[in-house]
């Protein structure tokens, strides 16, 4: 059996994949490729494999098979997990945390936008969960064994997240994730001005069916495709080419702001990912190109911010809330179309 190193992802933001490809060697008797790939991917549990067949996410010699397909010599077989290997082996960092709140079962940060959530290809260290081991001993694990987490913020946003300390507060935490009982409120800067003052999204979000980076809005026909996603937003303020908007989740897809935003006609500012890092809206003249872009040079990032968190505590059953205010960045564009907003009018 001849093995290549891990290929190339195909990354979906935090939610990465990680492809192995095996090479059967000649003497390869046939055996079931669920079998074949236990023997020789690291950290492989059965339910993990199953899920990638299930998936789609296994060929041989280029075509998806199932679990059941039996592997013969010089097979090619292709493959990719939801988590890498490499998770689980986890270095604890000292790196800086901004702790919004802290008692014996949660711990509220205020992540730094460019701060990966966790461990994925390329971003093996320097994550959110390297600074949480080694800070605090024995987090519990969540469904994916990610220590703590209960759920997770793009790289390049910033803002709120809740983290368990406790197995009892990784379950509570988690259901009222799923039951959609949970606040959050996200400050996004977005192209183009907002028709209406206030909306609903409703779209199914999956994976883009020709971009591996993004996600997309499916419905009709195509509706399963995708999961069910709805978001809320309301205007603040109007800025000529760009709105200010409050958006309120009520489901947490990857994505789910960007995509949606982005699906009614109004691309996150400096989403490159998304096409937002584009001059969407506004007028061609040399010096408004010039302003735009050093509004994208003062925020490198998409301008979206997790400012408000509330989630009823697991032990105590009060309802906690927390607010962490626009950073630096997001605040210095803002305060640059807000001045251009007025010499506009």
């Amino acid at each position: 059996m001849e093995e290549t190193s891990p290929m190339g992802p195909e990354p979906q933001d935090d939610e990465l994949y990680e492809h192995y490809s095996f090479t059967a060697s000649e003497g390869q008797e046939p055996l079931r490729v669920d079998k074949f790939l236990m023997n020789f991917v690291e950290n492989a549990t059965r339910s993990k494999i199953q899920k990638a067949a299930k998936n789609g996410s296994i060929e041989v010699n280029g075509k998806v098979v199932k679990q059941n397909y039996k592997v013969k010599a010089r097979d090619v077989v292709r493959v990719l997990f939801e988590h890498p290997p490499y998770e689980y082996l986890l270095t604890p960092e000292d790196l800086p945390l901004e702790i919004v709140y802290e008692d014996n079962e949660v711990l509220v940060v205020n992540k730094a936008a460019g701060m990966v959530v966790h461990p994925g290809h390329g971003n093996y260290s320097g994550t959110l969960i390297n600074a949480l081991i080694y800070h605090f001993e024995n987090l519990p694990n969540n469904s994916s064994d990610r220590p703590g987490l209960v759920h997770r913020i793009d790289k390049d946003t910033s803002g709120l997240l809740v983290i368990a300390k406790t197995e009892q507060a990784m379950t509570h935490l988690s259901k009222q994730f799923f039951d959609k009982s949970t606040e959050r409120e996200y400050v996004a800067l977005v192209w183009g001005n907002v028709e209406d003052d206030e909306g609903t999204i409703e779209g199914n979000i999956g994976r883009h069916p020709k971009n591996r980076l993004q996600n997309t809005v499916y419905y009709g026909d195509e509706a399963d495709q995708g999961k069910p996603a709805v978001t809320h937003y309301k205007v603040i303020e109007r800025l000529g080419y760009v709105t200010l908007v409050s958006c309120k989740l009520e489901t947490g897809r990857t994505h789910q702001i960007r995509v949606h935003m982005k699906h009614i006609g109004h691309t996150l500012f400096n989403d490159e990912r998304y096409g937002g890092n584009a001059i969407l809206k506004g007028t061609s003249f040399t010096k408004y190109k010039q302003f735009v872009d050093n509004c994208f040079k003062i925020l490198p990032r998409q301008a979206l911010h997790a400012k408000t968190l509330g989630f009823v505590h697991p032990s105590t059953g009060k309802l906690m809330r927390f607010e962490a205010p626009i950073p630096e960045d997001m605040t210095a564009c803002i305060e640059k179309w807000q001045t251009y907003a007025t010499h506009q009018q």
